[in-house]
């Protein structure tokens, strides 16, 4: 700063009466904007884990399915060929068929483990939308509100308190969605 040149001293702007409330409700504000921040990163990632744990039960679903067409075939090509041993052929096609069944059941039981997975995942995703539309909601309120620390108009300052009360009711919905 080039000497002799001082700022002036803005007492007024301490003294005005919405200051100290708009202040408050800023840090408010602010406080419920980190908390609905943290709910909606750890849903998005228990999201992603879910995704996770969905896809491997899928992969694991294919493998099984791989298997069980193996098998069929094996079946299939034990019935169609002359056998030498017509005893052992029995036994081995008795044998590949059970476990076309076995295969059969347990592609059914991880194909249930993984919708079940993906309904969660789904669940989750909506809960994180809902977090993360709030937290949008609460932030516009609050810089809203710190426009009222410019203006000194009251009605910032109201428009913003509704526009966050509004983010942190759709956030607290969140817990809702089932």
């Amino acid at each position: 700063m080039p000497e002799g040149f001082e700022l002036p001293e803005v007492e007024e702007h301490d003294k005005h009466p919405l200051v100290l409330p708009v202040s408050l409700t800023i840090s408010i504000l602010a406080v419920f904007v980190a908390g609905i921040t943290l709910l909606g990163h750890r849903a998005h990632t228990e999201e992603l884990l879910l995704q996770s744990q969905a896809t491997d039960q899928w992969a694991f679903y294919q493998a099984k399915n791989i298997r069980l067409h193996e098998m069929q075939s094996m079946v299939d090509l034990l019935g169609t060929i002359a056998p030498l041993d017509k005893e052992k052929n029995t036994t081995l096609r008795e044998k590949y068929q059970k476990e076309v069944e076995r295969y059969e059941g347990d592609k059914e039981s991880i194909s249930e483990k993984a919708k079940d997975l993906e309904k969660e995942r789904d669940t989750l995703s909506r809960r994180a939308d809902r977090f993360d539309g709030g937290e949008a909601l609460v932030e516009i309120g609050l810089v809203i509100c710190s426009i009222t620390l410019l203006t000194k108009r009251r009605a910032f300052w109201l428009g913003g308190i509704l526009i966050g009360v509004a983010g942190i009711v759709l956030a607290a919905t969140g817990f809702l969605v089932h």
